[in-house]
């Protein structure tokens, strides 16, 4: 599957197993009876290793965002881990302290809206986007844990399977 960068996707089933340590959201919610792909996530590329891709989950949870990114602006003078914008006229919440490394094999499709085009976001909030991630991998890359899960190890465990085909030992 050919993945473009500032597009949203949804992921296979499969990372969840292979990486149970990204501490991600469930992948599945059941409406109406009916189960349907959650979370999307936005893409952004590495800067260093073109396969791996940065996605970030998006959450309608507009109000427990707010407060918890108050309390990091209050706690910290800014919050670079959590990012606001709109998405097919509804705001959502970019969790960038929850995202997670991937590669294309565990990309299940494409989040399109209701005429089939690509889910798109402004570009000031792509910038926006790209500037606090880049941001918080370099801290990552530091030691300094900003994110949830271990990131670093994550992109290094995935690198390793892509490469000889399987789990890495622990």
């Amino acid at each position: 599957m050919f993945v473009e960068e500032n597009h949203f996707y949804f992921m296979k089933d499969s990372y969840f197993r292979d990486f149970p340590e990204a501490g991600l959201m469930p992948n599945k919610i059941i409406v109406n009876n009916a189960v349907h792909d959650r979370p999307a996530y936005f893409a952004l590329r590495d800067s260093t290793d073109p396969e791996i891709l940065w996605f970030i989950p998006i959450s309608s949870k507009i109000s427990k965002y707010k407060r918890i990114a108050e309390e990091k602006k209050r706690k910290f003078g800014r919050c670079d881990t959590i990012v606001f914008g709109d998405i097919l006229g509804h705001e959502c919440a970019f969790l960038i302290q929850n995202m997670c490394p991937i590669t294309s094999r565990y990309i299940e499709n494409e989040y399109m809206d209701h005429n089939h085009y690509p889910v798109r976001i402004p570009y000031r909030l792509e910038k926006t986007l790209s500037k606090k991630v880049r941001r918080i991998l370099l801290l990552e890359g530091q030691g300094k844990r900003i994110t949830f899960s271990n990131v670093m190890k994550i992109k290094h465990d995935m690198l390793e399977r892509a490469k000889t085909g399987k789990a890495p030992s622990a």
